[in-house]
Order: C-alpha cells, then structure tokens, then sequence
C-alpha cells in the first residue's frame, strides 16, 4: 500500500496536481456523469468546504468544469473535461499497464484470491473509515487487545 501511495504522489508531482486531487479526478471518471460537490465530499471524504476548494484547484487545473443543472438551475454540476480524462488515461496507460503484466503467470485460482483478498481489503477499509469518521475507536470485537 505504501509503494502504491509513492507511486500515486510521483503520478499527482507529474500533473502538478495534490494526491487528493489526482484521486479525485480519478473518482470523477468512475461516476456516470457530473456530479455535486456534496458528492465529492461524499467520493472523497472531505467536508464540503474541502471539497469546494479541491474542485477550485480541479477547475484551474483544467480537469473539471462547473456547469448548471438544466433540471435545476440553483443546482451546479462538476463535470470532468473529457480531453483532459483522455490525456490522463494515455498517462496511465504508458505508467500503469505494466501493473496487468504483474498478473501474467497466475492460474484462475491464484488470481481469485488475490481478487478476493482485494476486495475484503477494500470493504474493510471502509468499514474501518466509517469507524473512524463516526468517532468510533473502541475495539471492535475479535480485535488483539
């Protein structure tokens, strides 16, 4: 997880971007279309004045846009520049697609317990930010004292 984080903050010193930010954009291009920054807040785990300042930082960046709902019109909308998700994904791919070589030489059986393992670490994780978010730090049960 460490190595991942180092490589994530050399990808985010490359586009001049925080490491927050690059998720975020990252974030954005996972969602089906634009979204609110209280869904940013929501994505990032930020508060809504954070995530305010993290979609400035976006705009100015060239990654986001701000837009109007056209439903409603009091409602503003972040939409990612689909050039700039473009020219993000071609620098992923020349960095990152060596990350699916790593997985070459593996039987269906290895690769689903390293994707099994993943995926309770993901869920882990979140229940474990939940915890911390809700101010819960008292051991949970089946926890080494």
């Amino acid at each position: 997880m460490a190595s991942y984080a180092l490589f994530n903050q050399a990808i985010a010193d490359h586009l001049k971007l925080h490491p927050t930010d690059l998720q975020c954009v990252n974030l954005l291009s996972l969602e089906d279309g634009p979204v609110t920054t209280g869904r940013i807040a929501e994505l990032t785990g930020l508060t809504t004045g954070s995530a305010t300042r993290l979609v400035d930082r976006l705009e100015k960046a060239g990654y986001v846009v701000r837009e109007r709902d056209a439903v409603d019109r009091r409602r503003v909308l972040v939409a990612t520049v689909p050039e700039k998700i473009v020219e993000f994904g071609r620098m992923w791919d020349r960095l990152g697609g060596g990350w699916f070589a790593l997985f070459d030489g593996l039987e269906d059986d290895e690769l689903a317990l390293i994707i099994g393992h993943m995926r309770r670490t993901v869920d882990f994780s979140a229940e474990q930010i939940a915890r911390l978010r809700g101010g819960d730090l008292q051991e949970a049960s089946g926890e080494a004292s």
